[in-house]
Order: structure tokens, then sequence, then C-alpha cells
């Protein structure tokens, strides 16, 4: 007998998060579950005033107090950043304001001069961590847009699991997806589209795993009639040219920092580095690129299986 399922979604970390689990759950639950998701966002959303994040970025210069969670959170950021060397930086936040991104009073390409005025200002390495203070330098920002929403959804499947439920899956936005399952359940099927046509172009079987994407297509600005996408490369300043780009692995978190840092990468170099990765992370993953032409890991087929 097929399980029954119900769901809910709300809005948080600007993106509609929907939670699925057995009917027979108490419609109490998705409150408690909720709450976990609206304490990441309260405590470590760069967007919310007040928040940890928040916090250092106005003292830009100046160390701050944070807890334990932020210096965790940092640590394994910082971890991954040094292993992209700057292709994956939360302090580029800088170079997407100067794009008009957050902003409506610009709408133009920036001129090289104006990029390499700030590009000093985009290095993680200048993230200082002593004890439970963090201190970023003067006129840095960090900007948690690539891992926040996937922090919270991997707190929220250990709440789940905690509470005794083994059958669920998190949807985030559609570009962060918590799946949970026993080895005796069958595996989530999750349905990966084009960025732009949106046909078909996989069906996925996540099992106890994630899937995080990173595309153009969700988020850009319009310049002179051509659209420029979120994800910036801190090399050239300049968008990154890949129009898709998924990695299934354990971790959302883990995840969505790993599609974002390989998001300026090449085909080839994608290959290098999913390798690389592979050491100390179960995954799998492709990567569009901007002729259309898909390249995936060695095991991908094996999550089509």
């Amino acid at each position: 007998m097929d399980l029954l399922y119900k769901a809910q979604t709300r809005f948080l970390f600007h993106a509609h998060i929907r939670i699925k689990i057995p009917a027979a759950c108490p419609d109490t639950l998705f409150g408690e579950l909720y709450a976990v998701l609206e304490n990441v966002d309260r405590k470590y959303n760069a967007y919310q005033p007040g928040s940890y994040i928040d916090q250092i970025n106005r003292h830009a210069g100046s160390f701050v107090n944070v807890d334990d969670e932020t210096i965790r959170m940092l640590e394994q950021v910082i971890d991954l950043s040094v292993f992209f060397d700057g292709a994956y930086d939360i302090t580029i936040m800088p170079l997407i304001r100067l794009w008009g991104f957050y902003r409506d009073d610009i709408r133009r390409v920036p001129a090289p001069d104006e990029i390499n005025a700030i590009r000093h200002l985009i290095n993680y390495r200048n993230i200082e961590i002593s004890g439970n203070r963090v201190r970023i330098g003067k006129g840095q920002e960090i900007i948690t847009g690539s891992f926040i929403k996937a922090y919270a959804t991997d707190r929220l499947a250990a709440a789940l699991q905690e509470r005794g439920i083994d059958n669920a899956i998190i949807n985030a936005g559609g570009s962060t997806i918590r799946a949970i399952n026993t080895s005796s359940d069958a595996p989530w099927q999750v349905n990966v589209t084009h960025p732009e046509s949106e046909e078909s172009l996989f069906t996925l079987n996540l099992d106890n795993f994630s899937y995080s994407t990173s595309s153009q297509s969700t988020a850009f600005v319009d310049i002179d009639g051509k659209r420029y996408g979120h994800i910036l490369n801190p090399a050239t300043g300049h968008p990154a040219t890949n129009r898709l780009l998924g990695i299934a692995t354990e971790s959302a978190m883990i995840g969505d920092i790993i599609s974002t840092g390989l998001f300026n990468e090449t085909s080839e170099t994608f290959l290098e580095k999913t390798a690389q990765l592979s050491l100390h992370y179960p995954l799998a993953g492709f990567v569009l690129d901007q002729d259309g032409i898909i390249t995936a890991t060695p095991n991908f087929s094996g999550l089509q299986e």
C-alpha cells in the first residue's frame, strides 16, 4: 500500500518552501517544522536586520560577537572557499550591487575600472574568526544567498528525523531539494528541466540525498534588452556563462555551495573539480554550458536508474 502524504508551502528565504510529510502526522507538526526554518532565517540570513551576519556586515572592520552556530557555518563555507580558490566567495556582495542587483538606480554594464576598484573587497580570506568573534574588512559585505536556504533545509531534515519521520521531502524554491527515506522505501523522484525551454532533461531518484541547482535564468538584471545572471565570476567581475548546473550529495548546504562554486568552470574543469570533491563528499552532477552541451560525472547516470 502506497504511503499517503500531505504538504504545506510557506514563503521564506525569498523562496517558496514546500514540506511534504506522511499524512498520519499531525497538522501541528508543520508549525514546528517551519519554526526551524524561521529560526535560521532570523539568526543567520544576511538579509534579516539584526541577524548575526547582518551585524557582521554593518560593523565591517570591527569584531562582532556571534554564537557557536555562526562560527561552524562560516568555517564550513570557508573550507569550501579554499577548495575553489576564490571562485566561490561569500564576500562578493559589493560586485553584485555594482551590477544593479538589489537596487533600482543602476541598469548598465559596469566599466572595467569600476570592477577593478572594488575587486580588493571580494576576498573570503579577510573573514577573521577569533573565538566567538568575527570580523570582515571595511567595505566588505557577506551574502548568504548561496547557502543559507540549504543550511536551513539540512536543519529541517535533521528535525524531521529527530521526530521519527523517515519519509519526507523538502523543496526549497526548486533549487534546493532534500529527500528523506528509509532503505525499504522507494526513492523520491525529481524532474530536472531545461532552464529556458522547461523541457524535461532527467528524472533523478533521490535516496536520502539532496539535489541543488544553480542557474542564471532565475535571477538576473536586464540591461539594454540583454539578461545578465546573478552568479558572478569573481575572477572576471562578470556573470558566469553556464546555463544550469546540478549537484546531488548528502548535505543540501554542501550541494548548494558546490553548485555555485562550479558554475564558473568549463566542462573540462567541472569534471576535474567534481572528481576531487568526490574524495570528500559522495556526489554526482552535471553542467549545461552556454552552447547547450551537457557534461555529467561518470556516476550521474546511476541517479536515473
